[in-house]
């Protein structure tokens, strides 16, 4: 499947690094930063965490919420979020339905891919990048901000 900008987000259900049952749905109000990357505490995938630990603050402020799904289990997420503090929920996708329904399956490695959603639930951007982790957070703000100022404010 082949998602585009403007698409309705599929809705799943995950487990979290604490075993609890997530869905994308519970998200709705929220920008959703939904970021695929290929496995925990690997360099790249070390470094992409960091970059949105390091800027949790501001994404915050700007009503984000970030989810991290990657092929390994609760206890690995469990065990990656506490060595480093992360913040932002990390979800299990050992089948890789997630990444299917989201067509972000890759030939040889899972992509780093990241899904913005807006708080309606749609797709208003993708971004990937393999080789660049860190910039995914950066790309994600700049969107953000981006659609919360061309919007009237209520």
């Amino acid at each position: 499947m082949k998602l585009e900008i403007g698409s309705q987000a599929p809705d799943f259900e995950a487990l979290d690094e604490n075993g609890k049952k997530v869905k994308l749905s519970d998200f709705r109000g929220k920008w959703v930063v939904l970021y695929f990357y290929p496995k925990d505490d690997t360099p790249g995938c070390r470094t992409e965490a960091l970059s949105f630990k390091e800027n949790w603050d501001d994404l915050i402020k700007i009503g984000a919420v970030v989810i991290g799904v990657s092929g390994d289990s609760p206890e690995s997420h469990r065990k990656f979020k506490e060595k480093y503090g992360l913040p932002f929920t990390l979800l299990s996708d050992p089948d890789d339905k997630i990444r299917e329904l989201y067509g972000a399956k890759g030939l040889l490695l899972p992509p780093r891919i990241t899904f913005i959603i807006d708080k309606e639930g749609k797709i208003i951007h993708i971004y990937s990048s393999q080789m660049n982790p860190k910039s995914h957070v950066s790309v994600a703000k700049k969107v953000i901000l981006q659609n919360l100022s061309a919007k009237p404010l209520d």
